[in-house]
């Protein structure tokens, strides 16, 4: 479910929305996602939307918040957003926007995506607490996004039950996909010293080797780290029977197929 989620609810991400955003007086695409992204928090302050995302690297979301609340309200943000969302989706799956099977799976992935507990969900409540959309591809995003941050939420939790910080979860990413930490794009901006701190501490952990890849603990860690993950996802789906899960996998894979090669 997640590979199927993760590219509809990512589109919010793409150049359109971004536009939308800019064109109300942000200053770059960070100040977009973070006044976008932020907003079902309402107008929280720096720290707190720091702790719900856990991964940026100290400093990086005062740079956004709360600057971004004095060119737009969370109310607004979160309009933009769905708007340029869908818009995004609606263009990128072209004729699959307006089928019955589009109408079906954004159905059936809503009343998955509003089902979930929100105990220690704390975006993933902010987002649940939203009114859902009526538009078939509005709705469908707005799911998605739901199941999104629903799962990001539980995988914070278990970051955190086994130590790992946000930038050491992004350096665990970084070796997974077969690159070193310098190399991949959300943390290679950070200062060298603060960069070879963290791989030095995972390091020490045993988590990695001396030339900076995994060790068997390292690899172990992050894939008991995304079992339980999944673990924690799971219970969004429960609402619906083994037929209407096959339903709706079987409603998304082309969505998503037409979203993942827009991206590449």
């Amino acid at each position: 479910m997640f590979e199927l989620v993760e590219p509809i609810a990512t589109v919010t991400f793409s150049e359109g929305p971004n536009e939308a955003f800019l064109a109300l007086g942000m200053r770059n695409y960070w100040d977009g996602y973070f006044a976008g992204r932020a907003a079902p928090l309402g107008p929280a302050p720096a720290e707190v939307v720091h702790a719900v995302f856990y991964n940026f690297a100290d400093g990086e979301v005062a740079r956004h918040i709360p600057w971004v609340w004095g060119k737009v309200t969370p109310q607004e943000a979160i309009a933009v957003r769905e708007r340029g969302s869908a818009a995004a989706l609606r263009q990128t799956i072209g004729e699959l926007a307006d089928s019955p099977g589009l109408v079906r799976a954004a159905a059936l992935a809503t009343r998955a995506a509003v089902s979930a507990p929100t105990e220690g969900r704390v975006l993933y409540a902010g987002l649940k607490a939203l009114e859902v959309p009526d538009e078939p591809v509005a709705q469908l995003w707005h799911a998605a996004t739901l199941l999104r941050e629903h799962r990001g939420d539980g995988h914070n939790a278990v970051l955190v039950a086994h130590g790992i910080g946000g930038t050491e979860a992004h350096v665990l990413l970084a070796l997974s996909l077969g690159m070193r930490a310098h190399e991949f794009g959300r943390i290679h901006h950070l200062p060298k010293a603060q960069l070879a701190a963290v791989v030095d501490g995972l390091r020490d952990r045993g988590l990695v080797d001396a030339a900076g890849g995994f060790t068997d603990a390292g690899r172990e860690i992050r894939e008991r780290i995304e079992a339980r993950t999944d673990e924690l996802a799971a219970p969004a789906y429960e609402v619906l029977s083994a037929d209407e899960l096959d339903e709706l996998i079987a409603g998304l894979e082309p969505i998503a197929a037409l979203v993942r090669t827009a991206g590449n």
